[in-house]
């Protein structure tokens, strides 16, 4: 991306500023399986602020902003339900976890059901197996 893509658009990755603001104020803590980091401030919050005494959590995106590109673990760090790293604390993986997939959500991948405009607005025929309300029934 180019400087000016940093400096102006936080959609496609973290910003210039935030970069800077990550190298000057915050303190590597870990990564995920995807290639994300995670920080926190060096200092918390300052007296007279609302979160005053909390600790500042941020996530550096590897590639576009997506909050679904968290794992689950690195959320509730994230919001605070976790003090330690999740990487000292992680379970072993399940046989039915899958891995991550992103939100399609916008993207040509994205789930069109039948009927949607995307896939010519023509759907099933209703079946008769539906009968309307009424209230004087």
């Amino acid at each position: 991306m180019s400087i000016l893509g940093k400096i102006f658009t936080w959609w496609n990755g973290a910003t210039f500023g935030t970069l800077l603001d990550s190298a000057r104020h915050g303190e590597l803590v870990g990564h995920d399986a995807q290639g994300n980091k995670y920080y926190r401030a060096k200092k918390p919050y300052p007296k007279g602020h609302p979160f005053q005494g909390r600790e500042r959590r941020w996530v550096i995106y590897n590639g576009a902003n997506d909050a679904s590109r968290v794992p689950a673990e690195w959320h509730g760090w994230l919001h605070g339900s976790l003090d330690g790293v999740p990487e000292s604390n992680l379970p072993p993986p399940r046989i039915w976890e899958v891995e991550f997939t992103p939100n399609a959500t916008g993207t040509a991948k994205a789930y069109r059901p039948q009927g949607a405009l995307e896939r010519g607005g023509h759907r099933a025929a209703a079946t008769g197996d539906y009968e309307a309300w009424s209230p004087e029934g």
